[in-house]
């Protein structure tokens, strides 16, 4: 197939390689760009592939918690410009499709928009920018037992939920675990984990990884019998890069979050058990 100068572009853009690098390396792989990404990687030629990327557009994430706090919801609504995002009557639009996420618990982003759409739409046209309606989430409490850990960050554009069990009811309102639930929140907002555990992760995800280390052993002339290893002791570094639970504390690199797990429940007299946590960035893929 015709490999195009925007193909190349962001190819660039995702890896940081050379132009002719990219071009070659899609000529290689006929075009896929995930294939090209990992042809570089073997190659030696790119770091690693650029999720996120840089924003491709403005908006903000918001949350809300019902009065009884058994449920929260959290969404994004986007825009184009960072001044309409800041502005007053974008901002109460936001609040309020959060707020629909929980009184409505929408099944899908067509539900949720034959919720609130038709007001997005009366924004826009007041506004004269467009808006859409991006990801959202919804959380009951699962039990008395469970604690939810809620972020925003400053700019608005990450929010977080981090869900946590005590073994004991009492537990739930200590201060201990209340501060814990938050800075594992801020966490999965500044190190953005793929997966609480590698029990968890996605297995195509974790062979991909092992595939390229593999192949880039061997382009490296690494003998074949110390290939596998060299591509297990990659997985186990990807692991702890993109594993929540085995990612070094945001705050204190010597320590893991396990750690800081565990040192919460010691303080407590209690077992805490992070469950899971949602997370939502403006413009991520």
């Amino acid at each position: 197939m015709a490999i195009s100068a925007q193909m190349v572009k962001e190819l660039r853009e995702k890896t940081g390689a050379g132009m002719m690098d990219c071009k070659k390396a899609l000529v290689e792989v006929n075009g896929d760009l995930e294939k090209a990404v990992d042809w570089l990687r073997q190659k030696g030629m790119a770091k690693a592939a650029k999720k996120s990327g840089r924003a491709t557009c403005e908006g903000v994430v918001t949350a809300v918690t019902s009065p009884d706090g058994k449920h929260v919801a959290m969404a994004s609504l986007m825009c184009e410009t960072d001044f309409v995002a800041r502005g007053d009557q974008f901002q109460a639009m936001a609040a309020r499709v959060a707020q629909a996420v929980l009184e409505h618990n929408p099944a899908d982003p067509t539900a949720l928009d034959g919720v609130v759409g038709d007001e997005v739409k009366q924004l826009i046209a007041s506004v004269g920018e467009n808006m859409q309606l991006g990801k959202f989430a919804r959380h009951t409490r699962q039990s008395d037992n469970e604690v939810i850990g809620q972020y925003i960050h400053a700019n608005g554009k990450i929010g977080v939920l981090v869900f946590l069990t005590c073994g004991k009811t009492e537990s739930v309102n200590a201060p201990e675990v209340k501060e814990l639930a938050k800075n594992l929140a801020m966490q999965v907002a500044a190190a953005s984990p793929m997966a609480l555990d590698a029990g968890s992760l996605d297995q195509a995800a974790v062979e991909r990884e092992r595939e390229v280390y593999r192949q880039k052993a061997l382009e490296e002339g690494k003998p074949a019998q110390i290939v596998d290893k060299i591509a297990d002791g990659a997985v186990k570094k990807f692991q702890k890069e993109v594993c929540l639970l085995e990612q070094p504390y945001i705050r204190d690199d010597k320590k893991s979050v396990s750690d800081i797990v565990r040192e919460a429940g010691k303080a407590v007299g209690d077992t805490i058990t992070v469950t899971g946590f949602t997370r939502i960035q403006l413009a991520a893929e």
